[in-house]
């Protein structure tokens, strides 16, 4: 009998204990905690998908405008009157009545259940089970969505590059892509992942043993950006006719061009948020990490600071959920991410800083632990990305930014005796003088918000980009293979290497990868590329087997062992970061498109007098 299985909600992704589990969800009772959080794996791609650059819906419906309560999100189907009724003091009172009837009828239908035999109750309850699944089965079936005008895509064909070796480049990346798709279609269809040594399918113990195709979900949008249409095809008529939120517990996320497709994908993000919104039943709004989808119960990690839920977890869920009530024209799922903004404003940050725990039940921080890398990384990306998200209209966001970065510079980023810039973490009161290869991401973040920052510093911000796209370049420059390690130290006179055994693994991960491509994006300087390209040849000559790619044990050794374990997001990031950096600046430019934590490009919302438009 299958357990049914918890999914966590979302995040960046969370450190591995060991470098052979997988990243799902994303991220772990292994503590992979946010390596691909099936939550925002497949949540974001369907929205990615419903938004996205494959849909063309025709544009006839009215613009209305619905206070969300910070700023104007252009909603188009509310209907006026339906939001903010009170009940009067007779509704109340009719209110009360209502209650004591129920009560005294559940008391009495209590008294006649207790008279009754074992065989009697046994035979109620098998009835009742059987009526909740087939009301269940009745709800679960597609609901029409009122029409939603879609924006005008821009930028999500072609890309050429021009340069005849840069073209050559690109082409490689497509070709990885498509052997690591084809690797999966044959060995790992329909599963989480892929085993590429062992030519068979990865799915997780978190999910219950179900096969939910997380990399078909994940890797959709890397498959239609690099033209694979017909693989495309394949993984969407997979979701389409398998992926079941009803039967077990589920990732989620995914997108098409045809106008039915466009519903299919729309019905299912809906269906699986519905899902998801218990997991906010909490004394403080504070969702958990897990939620069972066919139960509805959450919990937390049980590694997580008495109970906390995590910060990267609970924080990145913002620019998905805005997306939903566009989408679906449901307040609740805006109110709900807004909720956590409002509540952690209210708070008392240490050293203005934002611990990785907090407790959902009491609405206290947990253990003092700050970090830019796993357990904290991804709630820092989505305040500037809810920021450049709302067309830079949401001003609260992009000050809540600039704030938390100014303490981050203050209190965890130092220069090593190298002369390496590198983002320390905070424990108790003391700075830990090691990076890991998730925090890496942040020399984008710093890059990507640079426009905008207070004063003059736009230029010190894209500087301090370029400094940690340095410091994780060497990383990768001092170990035997070319890869980067999970986590490098800088004290004892060793900077920018890995000391732990556990430490010096590398699986597929696309941080580095994603900040030479936000670099080469606003600089354009051409060591980005060649730093780019130096990492695709070495993914391609120590990862590559003949059933796919997999991760490598130890970055130090001429002969290292292989974790067996194609990761999802090496399709939808690492592989995507690649392809868009040996591509020209029109495929999916930034002016328009911005990119969740798992590398899923969604639109810009530009709102104006004259309605919704790209």
């Amino acid at each position: 009998m299958t357990t049914p299985a918890l999914l966590p909600l979302s995040g960046r992704r969370i450190p591995t204990l060991s470098p052979g589990a997988s990243s799902f969800p994303h991220h772990r009772a292994t503590l992979r905690l946010s390596e691909k959080f099936i939550l925002l794996l497949i949540l974001s791609a369907f929205i990615t998908l419903c938004f996205g650059a494959f849909f063309f819906l025709p544009d006839n419906s009215k613009h209305k405008r619905f206070d969300l309560g910070l700023e104007d999100v252009l909603i188009p189907h509310i209907e006026p009157g339906k939001e903010g009724r009170h009940s009067s003091g007779e509704e109340e009172e009719s209110l009360r009545d209502k209650i004591r009837a129920d009560h005294e009828r559940a008391l009495q239908e209590a008294k006649e259940k207790l008279r009754k035999s074992k065989e009697e109750l046994r035979a109620e309850i098998q009835t009742e089970k059987t009526k909740v699944v087939e009301d269940l089965k009745k709800k679960e079936g597609p609901k029409p969505l009122p029409p939603v005008p879609m924006p005008k895509v821009v930028g999500i064909n072609d890309g050429d590059p021009g340069d005849p070796d840069v073209k050559e480049k690109r082409d490689k990346i497509r070709e990885m892509m498509k052997h690591a798709w084809d690797s999966y279609r044959q060995y790992g269809w329909g599963h989480n992942e892929l085993k590429p040594i062992a030519k068979k399918g990865h799915s997780t113990n978190i999910f219950g043993n179900s096969q939910m195709g997380a990399t078909i979900v994940d890797a959709l949008d890397s498959l239609y950006i690099m033209g694979l249409h017909d693989e495309f095809k394949d993984g969407q008529e997979w979701i389409e006719q398998n992926l079941d939120f009803s039967v077990v517990s589920i990732p989620m996320h995914t997108r098409f061009t045809a106008h039915e497709m466009n519903t299919v994908f729309k019905v299912k993000a809906v269906q699986l948020a519905e899902k998801l919104l218990p997991a906010f039943n909490t004394p403080t709004g504070i969702p958990w990490a897990m939620v069972n989808l066919k139960s509805g119960v959450g919990r937390n990690w049980g590694w997580a600071s008495a109970g906390s839920s995590i910060l990267a977890e609970f924080g990145t869920l913002h620019m998905e959920f805005v997306h939903l009530t566009y989408l679906t024209g449901n307040p609740a799922y805006y109110q709900k991410v807004m909720h956590i903004r409002k509540l952690l404003a209210k708070m008392d940050r240490p050293n203005g800083l934002y611990p990785n725990y907090l407790n959902p039940r009491t609405g206290r921080w947990g253990q003092h632990h700050t970090s830019v890398g796993g357990l904290g990384d991804s709630f820092y990306e989505y305040l500037l990305k809810a920021w450049l998200m709302s067309d830079k209209t949401d001003a609260e966001a992009r000050k809540t930014y600039d704030d938390a970065i100014e303490a981050i510079e203050r209190h965890l980023i130092r220069k090593s005796n190298g002369g390496l810039t590198f983002i320390g973490e905070w424990k108790n009161g003391h700075l830990e003088r090691k990076m890991g290869h998730l925090t890496c991401f942040a020399g984008g973040m710093f890059a990507l918000g640079a426009d905008g920052s207070p004063g003059d510093k736009a230029g010190h911000y894209l500087q301090l980009g370029a400094e940690i796209a340095h410091t994780c370049h060497e990383s990768y420059d001092r170990t035997v293979l070319k890869l980067g390690p999970e986590a490098f130290k800088f004290d004892s006179g060793l900077e920018a290497v890995a000391v732990r055994q556990n430490e010096k693994y590398y699986i597929l991960r696309p941080e580095v990868i994603e900040t030479y491509w936000y670099m080469w994006r606003f600089t354009h300087d051409p060591k980005y590329r060649q730093w780019g390209w130096e990492a695709a040849q070495a993914i391609d000559k120590y990862c590559r087997v003949s059933g796919g790619f997999s991760g490598v044990k130890d970055v130090y050794s001429s002969n290292p062992t292989y974790d067996d374990v194609q990761q999802s997001f090496f399709l939808a990031e690492t592989l995507k970061y690649l392809y868009l950096l040996f591509s020209s600046d029109e495929l999916l430019p930034l002016e328009s498109w911005v990119f969740n934590t798992e590398a899923h490009p969604l639109p810009v919302l530009h709102l104006d007098v004259d309605g919704f438009s790209l």
